[in-house]
């Protein structure tokens, strides 16, 4: 055999071993990828009954049905405003199975609580729709409206116990900014914090609290049933669905929507992280998607990639304002 065919042997070798290899990476990659349509742990970082677990059981439902993914499992890991259920998704780092549910709540909670891990330490995947808040109160409570609840501030703010989600947390943040609207002064508020909204609403319907402060679902049924009342609605034009006036018509400057979304662990390869996308970007497509949003009056503002990136950032950086601005960090 002459040099020019061993030249040519050789080169025919080394390329039929870079074809193969670069198959076989390719086929890791996908296998890896591939495996959360098999199963998905959705991470909730507060208790069952509050806003980021209604999106992962209504998440888990739809994936499920649509067949999606094969097994979806629910694991809430609650405490210190989200971070303590962010801080076990960054220690899955590497698993491409693992989404955790998040939101404004958890950038006020890592501002509040020092937290050693941010949401710039796990991969984002989608924000899947925004979500208002409301003030409800007791069926029997003598406060009527916001007037009356800004009045009873006015007169002695520590006397009124608002409470709701964790310190730093949207509900937090929407009461100071309530205050602060009105002239009284946002850390004079008496904020009680609750893991969750069960336990919120069990507080509030028990008389240990005067006023509640959520999402509106988390208390839809206690309303429906008369139990309790809705005072306001921090959104800048009425929710349909839900009787009662915004904050802004009744002279109450402070609307805060809340929004809902996804991230994963850091670690995941650029395959796994579209896939995860995919999955979800095909959920929020199915029409048990669409009845979730209609259902719980969320508003649809699905965004991934880069545009869900650029809003995550903002976000960050307008929280971290409202925080400082109320004195809370």
């Amino acid at each position: 055999m002459n040099r020019q065919r061993i030249l040519r042997a050789s080169g025919a070798v080394a390329t039929a071993l870079l074809v193969g290899a670069a198959a076989t990476n390719a086929a890791l990659s996908d296998t890896n990828a591939s495996e959360a349509r098999a199963r998905i742990d959705i991470v909730v970082p507060a208790d069952p009954g509050g806003g980021w677990d209604l999106v992962a059981r209504e998440a888990q439902h739809s994936l499920r049905v649509n067949d999606i993914v094969d097994n979806t499992q629910v694991l809430n890991l609650p405490g210190a405003g989200g971070t303590i259920g962010l801080a076990q998704t960054v220690r899955r780092e590497g698993s491409a199975t693992t989404l955790m549910t998040t939101g404004t709540v958890m950038i006020g909670g890592i501002i509040v609580n020092d937290s050693a891990q941010t949401l710039e330490d796990v991969v984002p995947i989608a924000r899947v729709a925004d979500d208002y808040e409301v003030f409800v109160v007791p069926a029997a409570s003598p406060l009527e409206d916001m007037g009356d609840l800004i009045e009873a501030w006015r007169e002695d703010p520590g006397a009124v116990a608002v409470g709701g989600g964790s310190l730093g947390g949207t509900d937090h943040l929407l009461a100071g900014l309530a205050a602060q609207s009105q002239g009284v002064e946002p850390q004079a508020v008496n904020y009680i914090p609750f893991a969750g909204g069960a336990q919120a609403l069990t507080s509030l319907l028990s008389g240990s609290l005067d006023v509640g402060v959520s999402g509106y679902n988390e208390f839809s049924d206690q309303v429906e049933a008369g139990n309790i009342r809705v005072l306001g609605v921090s959104a800048h034009e009425r929710v349909e669905g839900i009787d009662a006036p915004t904050l802004p018509e009744q002279g109450v400057d402070a609307v805060l929507p809340n929004w809902r979304g996804f991230m994963a662990p850091p670690g995941i390869t650029g395959a796994e992280r579209a896939e995860l996308t995919a999955i979800v970007e095909e959920m929020v497509r199915t029409d048990e998607w669409r009845d979730t949003l209609q259902r719980n009056r969320w508003d649809d503002t699905f965004q991934s990639g880069p545009e869900f990136e650029e809003f995550l950032a903002a976000e960050i950086e307008r929280i971290t304002d409202v925080t400082e601005d109320l004195g809370l960090s």
